[in-house]
């Protein structure tokens, strides 16, 4: 399994966290609450999400051949989620 992460600057992470979470609800297991998330995927895929004032932290966990595709579907997500403003994901190993 790899694991990789990235802090976006946001003064919205709460709000793009619940809202992630509340639109997976219906297909996987997820815990969340304003601060944090855990979104619990087929095959040992796990995205867990962190906010604070200024940033929304994420770190993900899938087997090496998933990972790059599990980047994508988090980015795309809560880009879509901050139409407002303009995101920037650098992911790194964590």
């Amino acid at each position: 399994m790899l694991q990789t992460r990235c802090d976006v600057p946001t003064e919205h992470g709460s709000r793009y966290l619940q809202q992630l979470a509340k639109h997976w609800t219906h297909k996987f297991d997820v815990s969340f609450d304003p601060t944090q998330a855990r979104i619990a995927m087929p095959e040992d895929r796990v995205i867990e999400l962190t906010s604070s004032a200024d940033t929304l932290s994420i770190r993900l966990t899938a087997p090496p051949d998933a990972m790059a595709h599990l980047q994508q579907v988090t980015d795309s997500h809560i880009a879509r989620f901050a139409f407002r403003e303009e995101l920037v994901f650098d992911w790194q190993p964590a």
